[in-house]
């Protein structure tokens, strides 16, 4: 059996909304823009209308599932679709909603991340899979993505 290997792919510093609580653990973080920067070359700008709609488990760990546009220099278009977890204490996330700096290391951020684009150049995004790390800030998301080799 190979070992799975990773290889940096992009970093998207992303612009964020305070979460608007639907209810029964249900909510959603809208994005306001951001920027990435990746291999080769890979840069852009996130594009304004991204969504993260999280539901909160009973142990309060927030399932996420968003979904949002990068926007190359190139003006070509990437969307992504990452699905994960975040788990922190009660006291890391009253932290963070303060603004106040919390390492990643208090807390557990991970997705799964697929990219699509139509893109020619790029099309070698539409192959793989990739999962990323985050952090989290009160109004800034920093995803660290990988790819799996």
């Amino acid at each position: 059996m190979r070992p799975i290997k990773l290889r940096e792919l992009l970093t998207i510093e992303v612009a964020v909304e305070p979460a608007v609580d639907l209810g029964g653990g249900r909510r959603y973080v809208a994005f306001t823009g951001g920027t990435f920067t990746g291999r080769d070359g890979l840069a852009g700008i996130v594009a304004n209308g991204g969504i993260d709609w999280q539901r909160t488990r009973p142990d309060g760990v927030f399932e996420i599932d968003a979904h949002y546009a990068l926007i190359t220099h190139d003006d070509e278009a990437v969307e992504v679709r990452s699905t994960g977890l975040r788990k922190a204490s009660g006291e890391v996330l009253d932290r963070i909603a303060r603004g106040e700096s919390v390492s990643p290391d208090e807390y557990y951020f991970r997705t799964h991340i697929r990219l699509s684009t139509a893109a020619p150049k790029l099309n070698w995004l539409n192959d793989m899979i990739a999962v990323s790390t985050g952090e989290r800030e009160r109004d800034v998301v920093h995803i660290h993505v990988h790819e799996v080799l």
